[in-house]
């Protein structure tokens, strides 16, 4: 099958799962996952449509960027970012979707305070650099990922620095052969976000209320001072599913999903 075809067959996969959850599809945003794969299949995707795209690698960016600099994409950096590439990233992504460390977001917070990032040409870059939070939820060695432990106080430590808007958290989970022994992970970061949500609402009390109805069920700290909350009104974003469970994670309340194979083939390295 085309690409084209693929992508059309993954939006109608997203449209029938939004279906099932009482969503609108027009919620759920679609990363093609575009690493090992050219400049050139970037492009194709482009054309059919898709404005989102993420790369795991630093490097492997560096040299396909230049490329498709002059697209109008979103280019997120969805891979593991080691804190001494932090200022690379920062001048060559829109959004960081995984940090997982309180050093390597005061890396990202002073490399974006240094310079206007290159990815934004002409155009003056927003204020702060859209992060989502990487949690680690399988308790497999290899991954990375905030520990469940750990995660309240990175979610504080990023609100405090003013180059840094969190928009959410992200999670890759163990692959399992089948979508529904990976439902519990999606849903147990859709209810972190919750948590967090609830925790951290006094930041944006107005909209809180809007959202839970009332200001005594969130439990609103009054002593928690506006001036260092950078926290997107809910964390609207939460990126998970992949491939082969993408449909899942709609189910389980997914704004973001990350698919690679499923639109572009198999990869053809790295």
């Amino acid at each position: 099958m085309s690409l084209s075809s693929n992508l059309a067959a993954i939006r109608e996969r997203i449209a029938r799962a939004a279906a099932r959850a009482g969503r609108n599809p027009d919620e759920i945003t679609l990363v093609a996952v575009s690493k090992t794969f050219s400049a050139e299949h970037i492009r194709e995707a482009y054309a059919s449509g898709v404005r989102h795209f993420g790369e795991n690698r630093v490097q492997e960016w560096e040299g396909k960027f230049s490329q498709v600099a002059d697209l109008d994409a979103t280019w997120h950096l969805i891979g593991h970012l080691q804190s001494n590439k932090a200022r690379r990233a920062a001048s060559l992504f829109h959004t960081i979707d995984s940090v997982d460390s309180i050093s390597l977001a005061q890396k990202l917070d002073r490399a974006y305070a240094e310079f206007s990032p290159g990815h934004q040409g002409d155009i003056a870059p927003p204020s702060r650099l859209p992060v989502l939070i990487e949690v680690r939820l399988s308790p497999e060695l290899n991954k990375s990922g905030v520990h469940l432990d750990d995660l309240p106080a990175l979610a504080e430590n990023i609100l405090a620095l003013p180059h840094l808007e969190l928009r959410g958290l992200m999670t890759i989970p163990p692959f399992l052969n089948s979508p529904e022994d990976v439902r519990p992970f999606f849903r147990r970061l859709r209810e972190l976000r919750e948590s967090l949500r609830h925790d951290l609402a006094a930041c944006h009390p107005e909209s809180a209320v809007a959202a839970e109805g009332s200001l005594q069920s969130l439990n609103l700290d009054s002593d928690v001072s506006p001036a260092t909350c950078h926290l997107s009104p809910f964390l609207p974003t939460l990126s998970m599913g992949m491939s082969h469970d993408f449909e899942v994670a709609i189910e389980e309340g997914a704004t973001q999903v990350r698919v690679g194979n499923a639109i572009f083939g198999p990869r053809e390295s790295g």
